[in-house]
């Protein structure tokens, strides 16, 4: 199984995702680290990307969702995946291997939180662009991204296993 944590920059994909692999015991990838430099650049001066710019990324997202389905392995995704079309993409042909928990958020929330934080190329001028092209996916568990991570694990922890049992 794959489960994509997913939302806006600055909502808590790489924090929620890294917790809940190791809750899950499951392998982990930042989507931001298969970003090529020519988007990264983009980001990094505020200009919000094109479908085109994440067409070749979201290709190379979708050929690691095969290959954890392949092998038969649990993978937590941290990506953004704002649009229906991106999430199509990379479900790709395994749509039922693939779960998307997106942390919903705040504008106010997501602009503090992308003032605040170090070490990201995502600055804060992308907040507006990103609630922009912002698709809420109606299939997905949906988890108020204004709680602590540790609560958002929790959460998502209850909804795989609870999935799973069919409770």
């Amino acid at each position: 199984m794959v489960y994509v944590v997913m939302g806006v920059a600055g909502c808590g994909k790489t924090t929620v995702g890294n917790l809940l692999a190791k809750r899950i015991c499951a392998h982990f990838v930042d989507a931001d680290d298969y970003h090529p430099q020519s988007s990264i650049s983009k980001i990094k001066q505020g200009v919000p990307l094109t479908d085109e710019d994440r067409f070749c990324w979201l290709g190379s997202l979708s050929a690691i969702i095969s290959e954890y389905l392949r092998r038969a392995e649990t993978l937590v995704l941290a990506c953004s995946a704002l649009k229906g079309k991106y999430r199509r993409t990379l479900t790709g042909c395994s749509p039922l291997g693939v779960r998307f928990i997106y942390l919903k958020c705040k504008v106010e929330t997501v602009k503090r939180r992308l003032a605040e934080r170090e070490g990201h190329f995502a600055p804060l001028a992308i907040a507006d662009s990103q609630f922009a092209d912002l698709e809420e996916p109606r299939l997905a568990f949906t988890v108020d991204g204004e709680n602590s991570p540790e609560f958002i694990v929790d959460q998502a922890v209850k909804w795989i296993y609870g999935w799973f049992c069919g409770c």
